[in-house]
């Protein structure tokens, strides 16, 4: 580095740059400091314990449910308010939706 202009960004970047760190600049201190982890998972899964279920399948009555909240949703984009049919368990009159 004999031209004077690469020393002095060298210095420049050396004090306001952030020194590197982290482990991979540290490899043999910090494998000799650390022990392993311990494994994770000690005996293996049995696929067949569980049953297999898809969520994203949905039974008629979730369908229906999830098609009158986007139908309600779409209606409420447009100033259409369907209302809750029941509050509490109490029957709304229609007038009040």
């Amino acid at each position: 580095m004999s031209d004077p202009i690469v020393r002095f960004l060298g210095r420049v970047l050396a004090l306001f740059a952030p020194r590197p760190r982290g482990r991979h600049r540290l490899e043999g201190i910090a494998r000799a400091l650390t022990p392993p982890p311990p494994p994770r998972f000690t005996e293996r899964l049995d696929g067949h314990a569980s049953p297999a279920v898809r969520p994203y399948v949905l039974t008629p009555g979730e369908r229906r449910a999830q098609r009158e909240r986007r139908r309600a949703l779409y209606l409420a984009t447009l100033g259409i308010d369907t209302g809750p049919r029941h509050i509490h368990g109490v029957p709304v009159p229609v007038a009040a939706r």
